[in-house]
């Protein structure tokens, strides 16, 4: 997908999802909806957004755990069918905005142009939530900042046919939708509802996570940058909304460093674990949480703190003999 294409599709995926909301509160009112198109719509929402959380975020970028081949495959696939980009391109962006983040470079910092006042501010927020996606120049080598997705011939199909995958996203809550009521109509309302309409509200809770997570919230940990914990954003994003946990710790396999975070991507991978389907699942103790607060204390946090990024993967010597270190 080169940058004319990536800039159509996005505002394609934009708008359509826009008008399926639209259509769906036409519906709503009109008593048109179902339970099988919550049903449709629910499935593809975990399907989905697992996809993104488990696997394009925490297997793919970050190698926080390993696991088979299928579940590798069955992971990115469903991230591709959300439509947020193909795994090759989303895993280069976020490995960037780690290396520089809310820093000069970051592709969706709110914190971008550093305009004073609301307006300023106003504007920061649109560009981290969905603005920079409109970018035509944006790019994130993949060579660079991912040669390690790139090398895996599975991600290169996927990445590849991403457009069918995205398809793929519609057309089977729409067999979920037959299937519940035997109906053409049942299956053109389950793909309104577990497609676009599930597209819409699940992209712009990713999207939040950029936006909201970088300006609003708690912060336990002082990073060099303004990621923030959002709790309310937690439960709908399958616990990427711990945000300043992640960009303490960003290999940790949960973004919830306490028991009352709730973290469903922490829950599936350690369900995996216990089935012997995933390994090397990276966990970050309470006494190096402390450990690492304490000296982040004494730095100061924020954007405008010292921090020296670290190389991104192609340039670090370990990658030359296949050691990924993935912060």
């Amino acid at each position: 997908m080169d940058g004319r294409e990536h800039y159509t599709f996005i505002l394609i995926s934009a708008l359509l999802p826009l008008f399926g909301v639209v259509a769906a509160i036409v519906l709503l009112w009109n008593k048109l909806v179902g339970p099988a198109d919550m049903v449709a719509f629910g499935i593809m929402y975990v399907i989905a957004g697992l996809g993104v959380s488990t696997g394009y975020h925490r297997l793919l970028a970050h190698r926080a755990f390993q696991t088979t081949r299928p579940l590798r495959i069955f992971f990115a696939a469903a991230g591709a069918m959300a439509g947020q980009g193909p795994p090759i391109t989303w895993v280069a962006h976020h490995r960037r905005h780690h290396r520089v983040a809310d820093k000069p470079g970051d592709p969706h910092s709110p914190y971008h142009d550093e305009e004073p006042g609301l307006k300023g501010a106003l504007k920061g927020l649109w560009h981290a939530h969905m603005g920079w996606l409109f970018e035509r120049g944006l790019s994130s080598d993949p060579m660079r900042y991912c040669p390690d997705i790139l090398r895996d011939k599975d991600m290169r199909f996927i990445s590849k046919h991403f457009t069918w995958f995205v398809l793929a996203g519609v057309a089977l809550p729409g067999l979920i939708g037959f299937t519940l009521t035997g109906t053409l109509f049942g299956a053109m309302t389950g793909a309104l509802w577990g497609g676009l309409v599930r597209f819409f509200f699940a992209n712009h809770v990713t999207y939040a996570v950029n936006s909201i997570g970088h300006y609003f919230g708690r912060r336990r940990f002082a990073t060099p940058d303004e990621s923030r914990n959002v709790g309310w954003l937690a439960l709908f994003s399958f616990g990427e909304a711990w945000h300043n946990n992640h960009h303490a710790f960003p290999r940790s396999a949960s973004h919830g460093m306490r028991w009352y975070e709730l973290d469903i991507s922490a829950l599936v991978i350690r369900g995996l674990e216990r089935l012997k389907l995933a390994d090397h699942v990276i966990r970050i103790d309470r006494e190096r949480q402390e450990a690492k607060a304490l000296a982040w204390e004494k730095l100061g946090g924020g954007r405008h703190a010292r921090s020296t990024p670290a190389k991104p993967l192609a340039e670090r010597r370990t990658a030359a003999v296949g050691i990924v270190d993935v912060e």
